[in-house]
C-alpha cells in the first residue's frame, strides 16, 4: 500500500488494451453489487481475469463500497467513478474515485490484531492489499489504483 509520493511503477501497458470500461454510479450501496456483477461479466467475456476472478471481484466490490459509504457518505446525489482496463498481458487495472475528503491509508488500524479482530468493519482496504498485486492511493485517498497480474 503506497501513497501519492510512491516511486513504485505500476506495470500496466495502457497503449495495448484488450478491454476498457468506464462507469459512473450513484453513491448508493445497492448500486455496488449490480455494477460489480456487470463488470465481472464483461471482464470474463474479454478473457481478462481467468484464474483471478475472485480476487478482482472482491477487491472491486470493497473499493466501490468504501467509496460509496466513506467517500460519498451514501448520498445518491453524489457519484463514484470507476475505470477498469486489461492490457494484452491480461494485467487488470482498476481505479475507483470518490467525491469525499479523503483519508490517510496508513492510519487505518490493522484488522488482524487485538480488539480489531472482533470489529464488524474495517477490513476492506486490508483485503484489497492482500488480494491485489499493487495498490496505491492518490488524491488524498479519494482515488485507489489496484493492479492484478
Amino acid at each position: 500500500m503506497t501513497g501519492d509520493n510512491s516511486q513504485e511503477h505500476l506495470d500496466f501497458e495502457a497503449d495495448h488494451l484488450r478491454f476498457k470500461l468506464q462507469i459512473t454510479l450513484a453513491a448508493e450501496q445497492q448500486a455496488v453489487d449490480d455494477v460489480v456483477q456487470r463488470v465481472m461479466k464483461a471482464m470474463r467475456e474479454s478473457d481478462c481475469v481467468t484464474g483471478k476472478e475472485d480476487a478482482v471481484e472482491l477487491s472491486l466490490a470493497e473499493a466501490l463500497s468504501n467509496a460509496v459509504v466513506h467517500g460519498a457518505k451514501c448520498d445518491p446525489t453524489k457519484v463514484v467513478e470507476c475505470d477498469i482496463a486489461c492490457d494484452e498481458k491480461r494485467t487488470v487495472l482498476i481505479i475507483v474515485r470518490d467525491p469525499g475528503n479523503g483519508f490517510d491509508p496508513s492510519k487505518i488500524p490493522s484488522p488482524v490484531v487485538g480488539e480489531n479482530l472482533f470489529s464488524n468493519h474495517g477490513r476492506g482496504v486490508y483485503l484489497i492489499n492482500q488480494l491485489m498485486d499493487h495498490v496505491q492511493f492518490h488524491k488524498n485517498g479519494t482515488e485507489i489504483h489496484m493492479i492484478k497480474k
